[in-house]
């Protein structure tokens, strides 16, 4: 067994050079991971890129396993992997909601209460007050960035990490690539996507809204350091917004 890592809810060991091994790192994740185990064999089928479809192995303690997804975290990005992602979002956000509440996806519920008490920055009300009025009516990956796209030789190979999937607005899977990605990314995944001025408007506010987590992350393992991070980043992506004048 090879440690691969771990992120904010589980661990992660790749076993026999094969499998990767998932173990919940809090008690809340293992239910999100054993929904993944039933969720993601019907969801597989309907993408045009590699999925992990993992399956329980074991009940106490649970750990799920799923084959490895080939490729790395993409350090370089272009215009064909803009059109690739661009295609996978288009697939994943037509997939009918209501068959994926029958196994379980539901909407997301934001800690709205704990932004207002434990970020407090110039501008915060106001991106709280545009999350209120976002649609929740598309499947989303929920948590798409440079982590959980996965490529090798110029080309995407994967997309990891689906923990987060739940039913909300499409424009949250659009923040990172529209906003943290070289123009010419962008301008493919645009095109083979079909993005609105709408989507760009939201996604910008899902963009600003990314680090708020990580200051709650910070506060609940009681890392200061990371709290402040996060923080940093609120202040620099709301300083965006500005920049660009008024999202409505």
């Amino acid at each position: 067994m090879t440690y691969l890592g771990e992120g904010w809810d589980s661990t992660a060991e790749l076993v026999g050079g094969r499998w990767v091994e998932r173990r919940p790192r809090r008690a809340e994740i293992g239910p999100q991971l054993v929904r993944e185990s039933v969720v993601m064999p019907w969801l597989a089928p309907l993408l045009p890129l590699p999925v992990p479809v993992p399956v329980v192995i074991s009940d106490d303690p649970l750990v799920v396993r799923h084959e490895l997804v080939p490729g790395a975290e993409v350090t370089s990005l272009y215009a064909v992997q803009g059109r690739q992602l661009g295609e996978f979002l288009r697939a994943l956000h037509a997939v009918p909601v209501a068959e994926a509440a029958e196994r379980g996806v539901g909407p997301m519920t934001l800690p709205v209460e704990r932004f207002r008490a434990e970020v407090q920055v110039p501008g915060g009300d106001e991106l709280l007050a545009e999350i209120g009025g976002l649609p929740a009516d598309t499947l989303v990956h929920g948590d798409l960035g440079p982590e959980h796209v996965l490529g090798r030789d110029g080309v995407l190979t994967g997309v990891i990490d689906f923990g987060d999937l739940h039913i909300g607005d499409a424009a949250i899977d659009l923040a990172w690539a529209l906003h943290s990605t070289p123009p010419e990314f962008v301008d493919a995944l645009v095109a083979a996507y079909g993005v609105t001025d709408e989507l760009r408007r939201r996604a910008l506010i899902w963009h600003q809204l990314g680090p708020w987590h990580e200051v709650l992350y910070g506060n609940d393992i009681g890392d200061p350091r990371v709290a402040a991070g996060g923080l940093e980043g609120v202040r620099d992506r709301l300083a965006i917004g500005v920049s660009q004048g008024p999202t409505d």
